[in-house]
């Protein structure tokens, strides 16, 4: 099969409504133009799979309904002819009551692309039918692609795909997109529609028809691309269609005729679902004898009411133990690795006679930042996120969404804030990012600022740190390493617990005060269990999780680490500008059961919050440079000598939850707002609520005579 896929990102002089470059859809070698093709479809069809297989870009493909809410773009190569693949989000609809459903229409309406193909869930076929009735009313070149055979064979469906032909008027190819079967016929199919449509559009001055500024998303690891203000062009540029643009689209989805008052709409509707239900009437039969629903075997505990988050909770610990306890033993080996490469590069200082100054801003301040940062983050980054990865992939998120929705519907939130959470684990400005999914900007916004509750992957460093200092406060006696994974683990969960009741009561008070109004509703589909490609999914999350957050962090880091370097080594009166700093803030530490050093650690750590620890150790140790420790014992014994208590401890694990969020993540709620209010309010009402927290705490310890 001679199908090549490739980054469609590529440079271009002018750009179409949808990102749609010139030289992206221009003359092929032999002289063709490149055919546009556009993948809709119902959330967990699988249309990211058939995307992913042609196109060869290794699309990511979660497994939970709204996952997509950008276009993404890749080319193939297809019997000699150029085949420009556009990822639409999934959609129920083209009605356009949410921001999947005008982005998918606006684009389909706009860009008129050569070929649609509507990827169709072959175990749920009627209530697919009702996107492919909309969609073959608005393109006249549409292709249905029948993918899940394999799941509809086990649950015993069978589906006539000619007589499905027949009663559609379009063609219908069945396909097992995870393994590739059917995908040749598929392109065969589509080939040949597009010869019958004219072999491709003709497109006006150089692009595509529309103004908006929305360009297809890179797939290479990075952030999708488009931002709430984008969301919003697109609007405009559907209503903006002539003026009729919401009338002229309806009058091509639904039957002619139907358009009139509110009674007659619903009644037409209503007669497209019934079509859909004789439709998959004529074509599906249900082959006879029990099915076993593993689904919902599985859901009956997951989702119940008395186990569903205990079991969440439990999976969660398991999560965190097996990461913090395997992290440790590669960790160590990075950090021997990095010394051993520090000393060879004084040495190379050294022998050119550079001078001190530059050794110690590059080698000591920004290599030694850049090698912690490496040391600490890369081991359980690479642990924890392919292990994300599969319980995305294998279906269970929507599951922890699906039993925290009352909660976040009691604190006025949405219940997608659930899915929100869920990616701030791994960080939180791929969290913000997810906030897209959800329709009303209120509950967006609350989404948005309330994030950084849950503790990234640059905060488990310090949070496990901390957690063992405060089992050893309290108990001195040695343990195993077992023992003090499994207590650490506990304590990262409960902080983690604490968290989401932080976001909780945030969300509430938001929604009460800056955020006034109701809460919204939404229907999610808990997709079926699948299983996931574990392979696949080691790839992907070490390629678009792990070394895209590694290296974001590092080009934060670094220079960072040269700033601390100059503070460390610059002196007013005899101290340092680091000391001096941390003597200034070491009456509100105190009143934070923290200390001037800890506070200002937080606080030069904004752009990465890896490097709160090296940063508190080099002024616990008056070093002139990042300090680098050996293992996680000297870091306590360093700690412990310099005042820490348990109480210390926790302290700084709940500021070091609670606390603002890093640079990064500051960064891109800018970008999804456009607005520097809320990038603002990011950073002050985490940081309120943290010295609140921790002030009554303070409180408490002194009431109770704990001190």
């Amino acid at each position: 099969m001679n199908i090549v896929g490739r980054n469609a990102q590529e440079p271009a002089a002018r750009k179409g409504g949808f990102g749609l470059e010139d030289n992206q859809i221009g003359d092929n070698d032999d002289g063709g133009r490149s055919v546009v093709v556009a993948l809709a479809g119902n959330p967990n069809v699988g249309k990211s799979t058939v995307f992913n297989s042609l196109t060869g870009l290794n699309r990511h493909t979660g497994n939970w309904p709204g996952k997509t809410v950008d276009l993404f773009c890749g080319m193939v190569r297809f019997q000699g002819q150029e085949y420009y693949l556009v990822d639409l989000p999934g959609t129920y609809s083209l009605r356009a009551s949410s921001i999947e459903e005008r982005i998918a229409r606006d684009f389909i309406v706009s860009e008129a692309p050569d070929v649609t193909v509507c990827v169709v869930d072959a175990t749920n076929l009627e209530r697919n039918l009702n996107l492919v009735f909309q969609l073959r009313n608005l393109t006249p070149a549409c292709v249905i692609c029948l993918n899940f055979m394999d799941e509809a064979a086990t649950k015993g469906i069978q589906i006539d795909a000619g007589r499905l032909e027949q009663e559609l008027g379009l063609p219908v190819v069945p396909t097992v997109a995870r393994d590739g079967t059917g995908l040749r016929q598929l392109m065969d199919i589509i080939a040949s529609v597009a010869r019958k449509a004219g072999n491709s559009r003709t497109r006006q001055g150089g692009g595509a028809v529309g103004g908006s500024d929305r360009h297809c998303s890179n797939t290479e690891g990075s952030e999708p691309m488009g931002h709430v203000d984008d969301i919003s062009k697109a609007e405009q540029h559907i209503q903006a269609i002539g003026h009729i643009g919401d009338t002229h689209v309806e009058q091509q989805i639904l039957p002619i005729g139907c358009m009139g008052d509110s009674h007659h709409v619903e009644q037409q509707i209503r007669e497209i679902y019934l079509e859909a239900s004789r439709v998959a009437a004529r074509a599906v039969s249900q082959s006879p004898g029990p099915h076993k629903d593993l689904t919902a075997t599985i859901d009956n505990l997951v989702t119940s009411r008395k186990l569903g988050v205990p079991l969440m909770l439990a999976l969660l610990g398991v999560v965190f133990f097996i990461t913090l306890y395997l992290s440790r033993y590669p960790s160590d080996l990075l950090f021997s690795l990095f010394s051993q490469i520090e000393a060879y590069l004084t040495s190379v200082f050294t022998h050119l006679g550079i001078a001190p100054q530059i050794h110690g801003i590059l080698v000591l301040g920004v290599y030694r930042t850049v090698a912690w940062v490496a040391a600490v983050m890369l081991p359980p980054m690479a642990i924890f996120f392919p292990m994300f990865t599969l319980l995305e992939d294998a279906g269970y998120l929507p599951r922890v969404a699906f039993n925290l929705d009352h909660l976040f519907q009691k604190c006025h939130g949405h219940g997608k804030q659930a899915l929100t959470m869920a990616m701030g684990f791994g960080c939180n400005a791929a969290g913000v990012v997810a906030a897209r999914i959800i329709e009303s900007p209120r509950e967006r916004l609350i989404a948005i600022l309330t994030n950084t509750f849950v503790p990234c992957n640059g905060r488990f460093p310090s949070l496990l740190l901390f957690g063992s200092m405060f089992y050893h406060g309290i108990r001195k006696a040695p343990t195993s390493a077992a023992v003090s994974a499994a207590v650490s683990g506990a304590a990262v969960l409960g902080s983690i617990s604490l968290g989401v009741l932080s976001t909780f009561a945030v969300s509430y008070l938001m929604s009460k005060t800056i955020l006034k109004g109701v809460p919204s509703s939404f229907v999610m589909e808990l997709p079926p269990y699948r299983k996931p490609k574990v392979l696949q999914v080691m790839i992907r999350a070490f390629k678009d999780r792990t070394v895209f957050v590694l290296k974001r962090a590092v080009l934060v880091a670094a220079p960072c680490g040269a700033i601390t370097w100059l503070l460390a080594n610059a002196s007013f009166g005899g101290r340092t500008l680091l000391g001096e700093a941390a003597a200034l803030l070491n009456p509100v530490g105190l009143m934070l059961g923290l200390d001037g050093v800890t506070l200002l650690a937080f606080i030069l750590g904004f752009p990465a919050n890896e490097i709160v620890i090296p940063i508190a150790l080099m002024a616990y140790l008056s070093q002139n440079a990042m300090s680098q420790p050996a293992s996680l014992g000297a870091m306590q014994s360093v700690l412990f000598s310099n005042g820490w208590t348990w109480a210390t401890a926790l302290s700084a694990m709940l500021f070091a939850l609670l606390h603002f969020p890093c640079g990064t993540t500051v960064y891109t709620v800018y970008k999804e707002t456009g607005s520097k209010k809320w990038a603002l309010l990011s950073i002050i009402i985490p940081l309120t609520f943290a010295c609140t927290v921790l002030a009554l705490l303070q409180g408490a310890i002194r009431v109770l005579g704990l001190a």
